[in-house]
């Protein structure tokens, strides 16, 4: 394989790990997240700013970017290092402007296109916009080298913070500016040691130094470099000297600096080493510290799990607590109870449920003739139970299900995104009364269904359809309740009882049973599929965040192969 198939495989590699890295949501608010976030976006960045571009075009100009603290005189450097004011130094701070990228006219076109740093917009303009790149062409600047100034790392302003962060990470040589009164400042360290940590080029200029404080400085300097991993990073002093009219320094304060430059830019094998060795530190660093992100993927996903599952369990319950309160003779109690024995009647009728079917289904045929207007109240009512029943238990699932989101951070953010979904939905309510209907209408149907071819039973059906479906609801809501016989009868087992034996009586005791699950499993299948519609509320809570139970896998997998490239043997890559 070529050098540029190797490359070519590279490029294909990271831009997988780019894709993996913007799939890999962290919506979550969970211990860490933030770090894992800031990461996250830094690769992405970094992987977009910099090493695709670099690596598709190994040969453009080496950028150094020029970069420190507040007030460290990176601008008037920039100016005396080229000879010119190209880049204006802030009076007031924080300065808010345009990064300024100063090139050999020569290198134009490779900045020209957006090659680097393709969100910024390209201007030939001085501009306060920090989302445009002022490019400004110069003979000073050696070609095959190009030099950019960039925003304090520590401005007050936090969209320069931030620029300023970017625009290091899409460097090929760091040129950090530091003065004697801000080289010991925690914020410049922090951005030398992740120099350090992805074995980025980096050089150092200890700038505005009091002449006679120089060499202790440096030298102090030159021992903190060398115990934070920098010991290589070439050290440069400015000594602190007025400036001429047009604000740039005398040329011996920064002839050294000056020198090096243009070695580095007449030296092609020089330039290549020092983008080598940038290049494959951001890849190896983010290689690295993928891996972390696709942990904190992970964890987003196991809370989503974990939620999620909450939620099942909830509303799992609810239906079945519906289903066990709506078949052990629960609901056969109250208003239920009182419709039905205006229906059919008890009293002797009870005490010959065991003996006398046939005077049981005379006697029930008499009292149920004429009597439309009970059969109706009897529905009415066993609408109203089971409609409350299902309510009931609708709230206390969406109660549940609130009470453990609201136990974590996450979920109790996730509670807080919206309208509040702790109580059953305000529709809820109109919907169980329409599924309960939809219920009642089915157990009709299927009454008349079967009764439709059975002759014996002609008179009866003429005017017992009703009465029959609501015996069969009856039936249905006794259905795993224990019915003793003899003595033993109660009200609510004999009122069981008396709808079982009058569609016995008109059926048979197989069709009975039939219908009897048929409805049963009717209803459990309406209820289920009306507390599925209610915790969507919560399921769409989960979904928006988009996190992919595959990301964490892709995300590891994307890295192994870069990976696998970068450590392939020399052969393999030339």
């Amino acid at each position: 394989m070529t050098a540029s198939d190797a490359s070519a495989r590279l490029v294909t590699a990271l831009v997988h790990t780019r894709e993996a890295l913007q799939q890999a949501a962290l919506p979550l608010e969970l211990p860490g997240v933030e770090g894992a976030r800031a990461a996250r976006a830094e690769m992405i960045d970094q992987l977009e700013d910099y090493v695709l571009p670099r690596l598709i075009q190994i040969d453009a100009p080496l950028l150094t970017v020029v970069g420190g603290s507040t007030g460290a005189g990176k601008s008037t450097l920039v100016n005396s290092l080229v000879g010119d004011r190209v880049s204006e130094p802030g009076v007031l701070r924080p300065t808010t402007r345009s990064p300024v990228l100063v090139h050999n006219p020569a290198d134009a076109a490779w900045f020209d296109e957006a090659r680097i740093l393709p969100d910024l917009e390209r201007t030939s303009r001085v501009s306060a916009d920090p989302g445009a790149l002022q490019l400004v062409a110069s003979d000073q600047v050696p070609q095959g080298l190009a030099i950019l100034d960039a925003p304090d790392i520590d401005s007050v302003e936090e969209q320069n913070r931030t620029l300023a962060a970017q625009l290091l990470a899409a460097a090929d040589l760091w040129l950090f500016v530091t003065s004697a009164a801000r080289y010991a400042d925690q914020v410049p360290w922090d951005f030398l040691k992740q120099a350090a940590d992805r074995s980025a080029a980096v050089a150092i200029v200890l700038d505005r130094t009091p002449p006679g404080a120089v060499e202790e400085v440096a030298g102090h300097l030159a021992r903190m470099l060398t115990a934070r991993g920098l010991r290589d990073s070439p050290l440069f002093t400015v000594a602190e000297g007025h400036t001429d009219d047009r604000g740039l320094l005398p040329g011996d304060s920064v002839v050294e600096i000056r020198r090096w430059l243009q070695e580095l830019g007449a030296d092609a094998a020089a330039r290549s080493g020092v983008v080598r060795q940038t290049l494959d530190g951001a890849i190896r660093s983010i290689s690295r510290r993928s891996h972390t992100v696709a942990d904190a993927c992970t964890e987003q996903q196991q809370m989503v799990a974990r939620l999620r599952d909450d939620l099942d369990r909830a509303y799992r319950r609810a239906v079945d607590q519906v289903d066990e309160a709506s078949a052990d003779g629960t609901l056969l109690r109250g208003e239920v109870l009182a419709r039905w024995q205006e229906f059919v009647g008890t009293g002797e009728l009870l005490k010959t449920i065991e003996s006398k079917v046939s005077w049981l289904r005379d006697r029930v045929a008499n009292a149920l003739r004429g009597k439309p207007q009970q059969a109706g109240r009897v529905t009415v009512a066993v609408e109203s139970g089971l409609q409350t029943l299902i309510l009931e238990h609708a709230e206390a699932a969406a109660e549940r299900v609130a009470r453990s989101w609201a136990s974590v951070e996450a979920g109790r953010r996730l509670l807080q995104d919206g309208p509040d979904i702790s109580r059953a939905s305000r529709d809820f309510s109109a919907r169980t009364e329409r599924t309960v209907r939809d219920w009642q209408a089915g157990v009709l149907d299927m009454v008349r269904s079967e009764g439709a071819g059975k002759r014996t039973a002609a008179r009866f059906l003429a005017y017992g359809f009703n009465g029959l479906a609501v015996a069969l609801m009856v039936v249905v809501f006794a259905s795993t309740a224990a019915i003793p016989t003899g003595a033993e009868v109660g009200i609510g087992a004999g009122t069981a009882m008396v709808g079982q034996k009058l569609l016995e009586a008109v059926f048979g005791d197989q069709a009975v049973r039939r219908l009897a699950a048929a409805a049963r499993k009717d209803l459990h299948g309406r209820v289920e599929e009306l507390m599925a519609t209610e915790r969507q509320r919560f399921d769409a809570r989960l979904d928006v965040l988009g996190v992919d139970t595959d990301a964490a896998e892709q995300l590891r997998r994307a890295v192994r192969n870069v990976d696998d490239l970068r450590f392939a043997p020399r052969g393999e890559q030339a």
